[in-house]
């Protein structure tokens, strides 16, 4: 069963501006702000929390990545929403027998959580994210 929308990622050029940015938006402080890298996914990554929920900012390490593929196509904005699941393989199944397939194998994204993503094809053009904290 999904849980909570865990976070909304938004692609951008660049984080530390961006940072700055999105903390005076809600009222807090750039040290508020936690800071990763996923070499995974070729991905500098932000969150600031919010309530229960988190704002993910999304900075591509290269022109290798996922999300440099994303700026140079549509530019900064909306990347993806993510919903939290504590199991993330039977919702994965769920959804599958509804005809909505993921686009990847579960893996470890940021924050150590096991993720899997699905088509925008499949979900009104939006990219939705299965999370399941580890």
């Amino acid at each position: 069963m999904i849980k909570s929308i865990d976070h909304i990622a938004i692609a951008v050029s660049d984080l530390d501006k961006a940072v700055e940015r999105y903390t005076a938006l809600i009222g807090t402080t750039p040290d508020a702000a936690r800071i990763e890298e996923v070499p995974s996914e070729h991905v500098r990554v932000a969150f600031l929390s919010i309530g229960g929920t988190k704002i993910e900012l999304l900075e591509p390490l290269n022109s290798d990545g996922p999300i440099a593929r994303f700026l140079e196509k549509k530019g900064e904005g909306l990347h993806h929403i993510a919903l939290e699941t504590e199991d993330l393989e039977e919702e994965t199944r769920r959804t599958a027998g509804e005809g909505i397939i993921p686009i990847s194998e579960p893996s470890t994204g940021a924050n150590n959580k096991k993720v899997v993503f699905f088509n925008p094809k499949d979900t009104n053009r939006v990219l939705i994210e299965f999370v399941q904290k580890l």
